[in-house]
């Protein structure tokens, strides 16, 4: 029995070393596949974590965002302003991707994605959406102060929704929304909501803007 429990007390430490390498290797890997400047997942780890999202049983959304006039940025304020931006951007929008139960990726320059749940059924998951969408603009487009500097910030939000779960294509869901961020970016910012695919019949398109907001000179690009 001594000799049982001395190989024990022996092996703890090297077990517990171990799990501290095992945990750090893990943390060194998960550092490695996200955006150093946002700490967002990067694209093909998000869509690893996408496609399985889409596996489970609630319904879900796609959303693609992407910053109005971002290259006027850079060239009023400069580079170093504009990756403040990206910066903020990227945590404001990890954070509510975190608060609706999603994940939340950096596709690369100005453009971001995300996956979340849709709650309720199917008079009420509309409602829920636009809410949501209503928060995340309101989030993205509080101004980024910048070496005493405000910069305002735009953003377009194009959205494709899934309501059969388990079978739905990110690619196809990652174009739907995409075109949609388009089309909320020709109209001046916003959102806009691709018709569900679904078995039943579809639903318009639906969009969203905050009056007031964009400068009358300005023209989406």
């Amino acid at each position: 029995m001594s000799q049982t429990l001395a190989a024990l007390s022996a092996a703890l430490p090297l077990a517990s070393g171990w799990s501290i390498h095992s945990l750090w290797m893990r943390r060194r890997i998960d550092d490695a596949r996200r955006d150093p400047l946002t700490g967002l997942w990067t694209r093909d780890p998000f869509e690893e974590r996408a496609r399985k999202s889409l596996t489970r049983g609630q319904q879900r959304a796609v959303y693609v965002v992407d910053l109005n006039w971002f290259k006027q940025i850079n060239d009023t304020f400069g580079h170093a302003a504009g990756d403040a931006v990206i910066r903020a951007t990227g945590q404001r929008f990890g954070e509510w991707a975190d608060d609706n139960a999603g994940v939340a990726g950096r596709l690369g320059g100005d453009e971001f994605a995300a996956i979340t749940p849709v709650d309720g059924n199917t008079d009420t998951m509309t409602g829920n959406l636009l809410a949501k969408l209503a928060d995340l603009l309101d989030r993205l487009e509080q101004p980024v102060g910048f070496e005493g500097q405000r910069i305002d910030v735009y953003a377009s939000i194009g959205v494709a929704r899934y309501w059969r779960a388990g079978t739905a294509d990110l690619s196809a869901l990652l174009r739907r929304a995409d075109e949609q961020m388009y089309r909320a970016k020709e109209e001046g910012g916003g959102w806009s909501i691709a018709p569900a695919l679904r078995s039943a019949p579809e639903f318009r398109t639906v969009n969203g803007r905050r009056e007031g907001r964009r400068g009358a000179s300005r023209e989406a690009v």
